[in-house]
């Protein structure tokens, strides 16, 4: 109750000191709860999701469990203090849910009865646990923990210190095996137990119950991914590759344990990576993802899905027939499911398992998420959104009317949020290209209005139709304050296809930027916009793209590069994807240095001119830093207004609320700045950063 209070309070208070022109202040903004993550338990009868919050006094987002029983008012199942609950399941039972969290004892597994009361713990590992699963009649529990650094590791930095090797820093992770009883559960700990050999103790060790003790499964020089007991809980699948550093997953094996002789057999081994995805209901076939041989195009080319019958050991390939990448929703007794964007909206299907074909399977929505089916009935769970909602949780059966079981989407209903409007326009080189522009709700067309463009991540990332999109850019405070803003899809892009998703191959930032420069083209054909107030900005590779914008073009007032690429040799001798680099532009700078220099930001540094705002995560792996401080001297020493803001203790991703809304601000001020010339607006509690 105190963390929420005092969560309540700041945002009471700092509501007080809502921005300029703005109705919804960034902290109420960053505070909106999303629902999601569905499960159903076996009868159909009950749905349990996660909603996941802001926890300001902690500086964190929270995740705790809800519960709806036959439709009733939703309940909330779990309170975890200081962190989330998650992971959740049923058991095999349906009398329970289990779940993962740190409830000061490392991340450990709980099981909570849907009738209510208190969590019970039912592991102890001294080093925790990442994922678990349940066997088919929840007499044993198999999870997966990373091993902790070995006593060999400690005594040699006594000796000498702390260094690494670069690709030898890591440590594995196996498979641990439970043996589950609800006795052992609910009994341990009521009699204490002695190691001590006093025989004055009246109770020894054997006298008591303690929590069941797991046992190594798998053992070994590899690590272990995904994980899936077979429908017989004889055997368990698991995904095997050579260390878990990111480039490892392109030599994924799929291996069969037996559980009881712990005898592994390799059955998918391909010439590069092969993850498990689900198997058949009767435990002779599953399906997995495979990239067959491809070492040179699996950044950018669609997945293909296979069917592998044990018996005969033949594959037959899946979902030929979508041209995007497929996930695997499940394999059940009512058929196999994948889902696929298709463009700008995501279609699950059925998949014909003798003939790999697929059926579109219509759901009233435009963005359907998860979606979890009940063992024993033919109700489903659904999580999911339309273009102008937030995201809600359904329940239904396949190809009936879902019903909505939260309203996630009240959190906004008297907020002042944009229209959303999908626009297609052509780039330079005639391809189609799609955008969703944000307009006011009072916008007139025969005024000109500021634009601002925000250009997704990925490349293969996709922007949607959205009523407040997130992250660090105040998107919907910029439309009320009397903006328009664009959001691209440039040529590489989920959803429409794996030739469009190839076309920014060898021209990286040359093809993303005709993109972005026609459709800002196309928007003043129509007489929308102000040419002379328009900033740009991007996370990611969105960063990069703006970075290239920054030195290759002076049609924006303002600029900020998050996170971004500014020189692809800087690049590609930093980040934990090389091959992304490789991929991309088909080749190594030692080999090719012209396609390197042709795509780099810095090549053409003495051409900038724009104000240029530059976000980074002090120990980003993903992009490292040095190509922040590349960008930021380039532009330094050709005397351009820059700024530079190290967000520290962060990788990627700024992921704390505080930071997040700190680099909001920084944001908002920039291009208030620099497009809307406006002074600087102070940040919130008149502090600044």
């Amino acid at each position: 109750m105190r963390k929420i209070f005092i969560a309540a309070l700041l945002l009471s208070s700092t509501t007080l000191f809502a921005q300029k022109d703005a109705s919804v202040s960034f902290e109420k903004w960053i505070s909106l709860k999303s629902y999601g993550s569905p499960i159903i338990s076996p009868d159909g009868k009950i749905i349990v999701y996660g909603v996941s919050g802001t926890d300001w006094a902690n500086n964190s987002y929270d995740n705790e469990l809800w519960m709806v029983k036959d439709g009733d008012v939703p309940v909330q199942l779990t309170r975890t203090n200081k962190n989330s609950s998650g992971n959740a399941t049923f058991t095999p039972d349906g009398k329970y849910v289990s779940f993962v969290a740190d409830r000061g004892d490392k991340r450990q597994i709980y099981i909570i009865s849907v009738a209510g009361g208190e969590a019970i713990q039912v592991t102890k590992d001294e080093d925790g646990i990442n994922g678990y699963s349940w066997n088919p009649d929840g007499t044993k529990i198999v999870y997966s923990k990373t091993q902790p650094e070995s006593k060999k590791d400690k005594t040699k930095q006594e000796r000498f210190g702390a260094f690494g090797i670069e690709g030898e820093e890591y440590q594995l992770t196996h498979l641990w095996i439970l043996n589950f009883n609800y006795d052992s559960i609910f009994l341990a700990g009521q009699l204490p137990c002695y190691t001590s050999k006093d025989t004055s103790k009246t109770n020894k060790s054997s006298d008591c119950i303690s929590l069941p003790v797991a046992k190594p499964l798998t053992e070994g020089n590899f690590n272990v991914g995904g994980f899936s007991w077979s429908p017989d809980g004889k055997q368990i699948a698991f995904n095997r590759q050579p260390d878990p550093l990111i480039n490892s997953g392109i030599t994924s094996d799929i291996i069969l344990i037996d559980i009881v002789t712990k005898k592994m057999t390799t059955v998918i081994s391909n010439p590069v990576g092969d993850f498990f995805n689900a198997w058949s209901p009767d435990g002779k076939a599953f399906v997995y993802s495979t990239l067959i041989d491809d070492s040179v195009s699996n950044f950018y080319k669609n997945n293909r899905l296979f069917i592998y019958d044990l018996g005969t050991k033949t594959n037959l390939e899946i979902a030929k027939d979508i041209d995007e990448n497929k996930s695997v929703s499940d394999w059940n007794k009512s058929g196999l499911f994948v889902g696929a964007f298709e463009k700008m909206k995501f279609k699950f299907y059925s998949v014909n398992t003798k003939t790999g074909t697929v059926e579109n399977i219509p759901m009233a929505l435009d963005l359907p998420g998860g979606i979890s089916f009940s063992r024993n009935s033919d109700a489903i769970a659904v999580s999911g959104r339309n273009y102008t909602g937030l995201n809600e949780i359904y329940l239904g059966r396949l190809k009936q009317p879902l019903k909505q079981i939260t309203n996630s989407s009240a959190q906004i209903k008297d907020w002042n949020t944009p229209i959303n409007e999908v626009i297609q326009w052509k780039s330079k080189d005639g391809a189609d290209i799609e955008g969703v522009l944000l307009k006011p709700k009072n916008y007139d067309p025969k005024k000109k209005y500021p634009l601002l463009v925000v250009i997704h991540g990925g490349p293969t990332g996709i922007d949607l139709p959205d009523p407040t999109p997130t992250y660090v850019y105040p998107i919907m405070q910029w439309v009320e304050k009397g903006a328009l803003v664009l959001r691209v899809n440039y040529r590489g892009s989920a959803g429409y296809g794996a030739k469009f998703r190839a076309l920014n191959v060898g021209n990286l930032g040359v093809g993303d930027m005709w993109d972005v420069v026609s459709g800002v083209e196309y928007l003043n054909s129509k007489n929308m916009i102000d040419t002379a107030r328009m900033g740009c900005m991007g996370w990611s590779q969105g960063g990069y793209i703006s970075a290239f914008l920054t030195t290759n073009t002076n049609i924006f007032k303002a600029i900020s590069v998050g996170a971004g690429i500014s020189n692809w040799v800087t690049y590609y001798v930093n980040t934990d994807i090389t091959p992304f680099t490789r991929q991309y532009l088909q080749a190594t700078p030692w080999s090719d240095m012209d396609i390197y220099l042709k795509t780099s930001p810095m090549t053409n540094i003495n051409k900038a001119s724009t104000p240029t705002l530059i976000q980074h995560g002090e120990f980003d792996k993903r992009v490292p830093i040095p190509n922040a401080y590349e960008l930021y001297r380039g532009l330094q020493d050709r005397k351009i207004p820059s700024r530079l803001i190290v967000y520290k203790g962060f990788g990627h991703g700024i992921n704390k609320p505080k930071e997040r809304l700190a680099a909001i601000w920084h944001n908002w001020q920039w291009f208030n700045q620099y497009v809307f010339g406006e002074k600087e607006e102070t940040m919130a509690l008149d502090d600044k950063f």
